[in-house]
């Protein structure tokens, strides 16, 4: 544990406190009243509701699309399933400038929508809540279908047996069984849409804005650092909250179920009513997951001869010191940096919560690693500045800045992923091993490494696919000369012109395309105990 909690104490506790006092600290004394004046503000308040209520209308809205999928995935078997199930979890890994980035070209100005019915949906909340849905489609699909799977159908044909009609017993044998996995999925949804910043921020424009927006807003717009801290304040208790009660439900999950293998439980599709319903799902699919994608490499081919990719080369016109081709360079190093580090820390940390004799206050740091994914990003990014420009820890003109923010996004990933695995791992055999004089190194790599391999190389790959996507933190610390793909994207599509916007859309199927294959490779790789997140 020594290594994860020095890395999380310098890199993520040591920022965030800094732009924390730098915020509520006025001549050493802390203005702890500044939390009443902020809140006080109507604006302020006009964000905290909006926040919320577009994180409850994204989840709802989103649990209402995507359990019909969650069912189509888990128990019936058609043709092309493995494929789709790669196609469905490719929004996921997409850093959510691209989200953004896609949706702009359906449904904002001279979208396909402007095109063939004159309707914008660019100044409406319609468009985040659909990129939202979107983003988090895969989460319910994966958390809730994979339970789903695992679930005995037989108790639900024992109920239609004994006279109930097949709504009901769906009511009352399976729903009360998925109830956790529901819970869990919305939580995470809820959590995933309340901190929402690259969709909020290309969509919103300057009608809607969420915290995690207005904390950049405050942070790099205004230089207001204490309403920023007040701001951060309140998402970090208000996600503290979420991860609480998540976990929670997890533990649930884990400990109230009766499963059986999933491979078994799928059958083809049978009668009018199963074939409509994959009907209905695979054209949900089409509409909401793959068009916004198809319309963004169209986009990226509307001028002729490649021009838009053919500028990326040129410096000329561009807000950036090199050609912006240079971006995929730069986040490719990054990304492999951040996941190596994110490897070693998540692998340790994920090796000491499996060991027996693991105390309370380890296993109280399992529930910490998820906190980066729900602190601001904007706060975790600005802190870096402040925090890591002095002696000893002068990183602030060192390229390593970038990637050791990346890898605190990877790090949950990889403990995710790695756990279930290493806690199956039979511990006699360690013993065995142990007992006929192999060391504790010498254990690791003949007994546990074996049979975490595929689980270690799933959890890079997420690591990789987050970190190459990572923008909130990347926007404040990726330098000019070295700028990674999102903040490239980000930068484009804020300037004016037809050419800034089509660059925009060629970079963003670039860095599509390299997220679709990364995620390819992890679904060859998947196994049942590491496919599900």
């Amino acid at each position: 544990m020594a290594l994860p909690v020095a890395f999380f104490g310098l890199f993520f506790a040591y920022p965030v406190a800094a732009i924390l006092a730098r915020g509520l600290r006025v001549d050493g004394v802390w203005r702890l009243g500044r939390l009443g004046e902020v809140l006080a503000q109507s604006d302020i308040r006009h964000v905290l509701w909006f926040t919320t209520w577009q994180a409850l209308a994204s989840t709802v809205l989103t649990l209402l699309i995507a359990l019909p999928g969650a069912y189509v995935f888990a128990r019936l078997d058609f043709p092309g399933k493995q494929v789709l199930r790669a196609v469905v979890t490719v929004p996921f890994v997409l850093p959510t400038v691209v989200v953004g980035t896609a949706f702009l070209a359906l449904v904002g100005r001279g979208g396909l929508l402007d095109e063939l019915w004159g309707v914008r949906l660019d100044t409406t909340v319609w468009a985040i809540l659909l990129a939202h849905v979107f983003f988090n489609y895969a989460v319910v699909v994966r958390t809730v279908g994979g339970l789903w799977a695992q679930l005995d159908p037989r108790q639900e044909e024992a109920a239609r047996l004994l006279g109930a009609s097949r709504l009901r017993a769906w009511r009352t044998v399976t729903l009360p069984a998925l109830g956790p996995a529901v819970a869990a999925a919305a939580l995470m949804v809820f959590l995933f849409t309340f901190t929402s910043f690259g969709v909020v921020q290309i969509l919103g424009g300057p009608t809607f804005s969420t915290l995690e927006v207005e904390i950049y807003r405050q942070t790099s717009e205004i230089f207001d650092l204490s309403t920023a801290a007040v701001l951060t304040v309140v998402q970090f208790a208000a996600v503290g909250a979420i991860l609480a009660v998540h976990a929670w439900t997890v533990r649930r999950r884990e400990t109230a179920l009766r499963l059986v293998d999933a491979s078994g439980t799928a059958r083809r599709p049978r009668g009018a009513g199963q074939w409509a319903l994959l009907a209905g799902v695979l054209a949900s699919i089409a509409l909401l997951l793959v068009l916004p994608l198809a319309v963004l490499v169209q986009r990226s081919f509307d001028a002729p001869d490649f021009a838009y990719y053919r500028a990326l080369t040129s410096t000329e016109g561009n807000v950036f010191l090199v050609p912006p081709i240079e971006a995929v360079g730069n986040s490719l190093e990054y990304a492999l940096a951040a996941t190596a580090i994110a490897v070693v820390i998540g692998g340790l940390a994920a090796a000491a919560l499996t060991r027996r004799d693991a105390g309370r206050l380890v296993r109280g740091f399992d529930a910490l690693l998820m906190l980066p994914l729900g602190v601001s990003a904007v706060t975790v990014g600005f802190g870096f500045l402040i925090a890591l420009d002095e002696p000893p820890l002068n990183l602030r003109a060192t390229w390593i800045l970038v990637p050791l923010a990346q890898a605190l996004v990877g790090v949950p990933f990889v403990v995710r992923t790695m756990l279930p695995v290493l806690r199956a791992v039979d511990g006699r055999l360690r013993e065995a091993a142990a007992v006929l004089g192999a060391s504790p190194w010498r254990v690791w790599r003949e007994v546990d490494l074996p049979m975490v391999r595929r689980a270690l190389l799933v959890a890079a790959g997420f690591a990789f696919a987050v970190s190459l996507g990572e923008f909130g933190a990347t926007v404040f610390i990726a330098r000019p000369d070295n700028p990674t793909l999102p903040v490239a994207v980000a930068k484009l599509l804020g300037r004016a012109g037809e050419l800034n916007y089509g660059q925009a859309m060629a970079l963003s199927t670039i860095l599509m395309l390299v997220c679709a294959v990364a995620l390819l490779v992890l679904e060859r790789l998947r196994t049942d105990r590491t496919g599900e997140f």
